[in-house]
């Protein structure tokens, strides 16, 4: 009975330590995604839209900024790369 009492106590540790390892590690690994993105990454840009146009929502996809805008001609869908700053594609929408 004493070695069952001693068998459980140490597995309850293990799940505690395991459990602690794991929610460390999915931090890290967060924070280094978190950082990659954001590393070279420039803060200026401009969209160059017409007078009336206003931002719907912004999105990110494969490094890549996806910009809902709203112009007055109809929305459409900017696609930005924040390293160079640059619009590299835009999805018109109804056409």
């Amino acid at each position: 009975m004493r070695g069952l009492k001693i068998l459980v106590s140490v597995m309850g540790v293990l799940i505690i330590v395991g459990t602690v390892g794991l929610v460390v590690a999915l931090v890290q690994r967060m924070n280094t995604a978190a950082s990659g993105l954001t590393a070279g990454v420039s803060t200026d840009l401009a969209l160059r839209q017409p007078a009336g146009t206003r931002i719907g929502q912004i999105a990110v996809i494969d490094n890549r900024l996806a910009v809902w805008v709203e112009r007055p001609d109809g929305g459409r869908i900017l696609l930005i790369d924040p390293r160079s700053a640059r619009q590299v594609g835009e999805i018109r929408l109804g056409e």
